[in-house]
């Protein structure tokens, strides 16, 4: 089924990349402020309709989004960011993915996260390994001068006094989900978020990492992130290395 995600998550880059190369597009905002895009509604359309002829799983997306009396017994189901890093869009800066994961048990068994700007695909199945572009990646580093990632747009006083406090001197700066491929392929050693995300901003990268010698860790529950919360926000959290805890 992979082989299926990441044709369609090519498909979705290829309909965001027409837009892309194009005038600047018109932007609208969400109640929370957030922009959206004609590119970000084409590649959600896009993805459910292909997703739909490939299994009859829910789909949960950041643009069509399912009350959680009717997502509550979810086993199941797909989780999708069409476009991630739609300002990163909106600036050129070429750092915004599609991602794609499936969620089974509230974990992430399956995802994709694609740069369509540069071609790149990261994808990863359970127990299967992780991948860039069919080139098997692992988080193999041992570096003590410890690298870190922050966002682009969402840097807080919080997570700089965090890498502070560590001894966490090299900041690199991405933007969307392309974070958590930096980390799965060993750039960086970690990347605190201690702001807000949403689900679908995590699943994906979160498998890619995880089959990768990483983790991403709830800074209140000290586990794993959980899916299909009632609430779709994540808790803060910090994404490293396996042998990394703080």
């Amino acid at each position: 089924m992979i082989e299926q995600v990441i044709k369609i998550a090519n498909q979705a880059a290829e309909a965001i990349m027409e837009i892309y190369k194009s005038v600047d597009p018109e932007v609208k905002y969400k109640k929370d402020d957030s922009p959206v895009t004609q590119a970000d509604i084409l590649s959600n359309e896009l993805i459910i309709k292909e997703l739909k002829q490939i299994s009859d799983l829910p789909i949960l997306t950041e643009e069509t989004q399912v009350l959680y009396e009717q997502r509550k017994t979810w086993n199941k189901f797909w989780l999708v960011d069409p476009l991630d890093g739609t300002k990163d869009f909106l600036v050129k800066n070429d750092q915004f993915t599609v991602n794609i994961a499936l969620v089974e048990n509230r974990k992430p068994i399956l995802g994709a996260v694609l740069i369509p700007a540069e071609g790149l695909c990261y994808w990863a199945e359970k127990d299967k390994g992780a991948f860039k572009n069919g080139e098997k990646i692992y988080n193999n580093s041992k570096r003590t001068d410890l690298i870190g990632s922050d966002s682009n747009f969402h840097s807080t006083e919080e997570t700089q006094a965090f890498y502070a406090k560590h001894n966490v001197q090299h900041i690199q700066r991405y933007g969307s989900a392309l974070k958590f491929c930096k980390l799965a392929e060993g750039e960086i050693d970690l990347y605190a978020r201690l702001n807000g995300t949403m689900e679908w901003d995590t699943a994906a990268g979160h498998i890619i990492m995880n089959e990768a010698g990483c983790k991403i860790i709830d800074v209140k529950t000290k586990s794993e992130l959980i899916y299909n919360k009632e609430t779709l926000l994540n808790n803060h959290f910090i994404a490293c290395r396996n042998d990394l805890s703080f």
